[in-house]
């Protein structure tokens, strides 16, 4: 068992797959905050598209 453990820690040949694993899924994190960031403001953007749209076809 304790043979197994010690080869088990010094295996280093998944290391950079696992790397690479936990630096998409940082990546990804950071695309979600963004995007949701981006979603509050196109809501707004939006919002006042259709005000100004209502507005416009009430005065006609």
């Amino acid at each position: 068992m304790l043979s197994f453990l010690r080869t088990l820690l010094g295996e280093t040949r998944g290391a950079t797959a696992i790397e690479y694993g936990l630096i998409c899924a940082l990546i990804v994190l950071v695309m979600l905050g963004a995007l949701q960031g981006m979603a509050g403001e196109n809501g707004g953007v939006w919002g006042a598209v259709k005000s100004k749209s209502v507005t416009a076809m009430q005065a006609s």
